[in-house]
């Protein structure tokens, strides 16, 4: 992979491969979902090793470190190598994942959609029948 002085950070993502294409990228950084050493950036603006990278993807959010600077997306394992997770965004992570599967625990079962029967038994309780 070939590294240079400075990358773009929508770029840079992709390759790590937060997003699946660049235009996502884009639209991430534009919308304030990703921060670069607690500042909201442009997508043009070019990121260096070191740089602390906030990036808020659904309900989770990544604190890394870059390590490593590309423009190619390559395989899986060779774009973890070019970031670390910090043990604080890990432990955050695991905690809000826990947290989030205890609350779906709690609601009650369902088993698709109703029969005729259970159809017609809540047409009575609810008088619409």
């Amino acid at each position: 992979m070939p590294t240079e002085d400075k990358i773009r950070i929508d770029k840079w993502l992709w390759a790590a491969r937060f997003f699946k294409t660049r235009a996502l990228a884009t639209e991430a950084v534009s919308g304030g979902k990703v921060h670069l050493n607690q500042t909201r950036i442009k997508p043009s603006r070019s990121v260096n090793v070191g740089d602390k990278l906030s990036i808020k993807k659904g309900s989770e959010t990544f604190e890394i470190r870059i390590l490593e600077l590309s423009d190619r997306r390559g395989p899986a394992k060779l774009a973890e190598t070019l970031y670390e997770e910090l043990p604080d965004s890990i432990l955050a992570r695991t905690l809000s994942r826990e947290e989030r599967k205890q609350q779906y625990a709690a609601l009650p079962e369902t088993h698709g959609r109703p029969d005729k029967k259970s159809r017609r038994q809540w047409r009575r309780i609810t008088g619409r029948d």
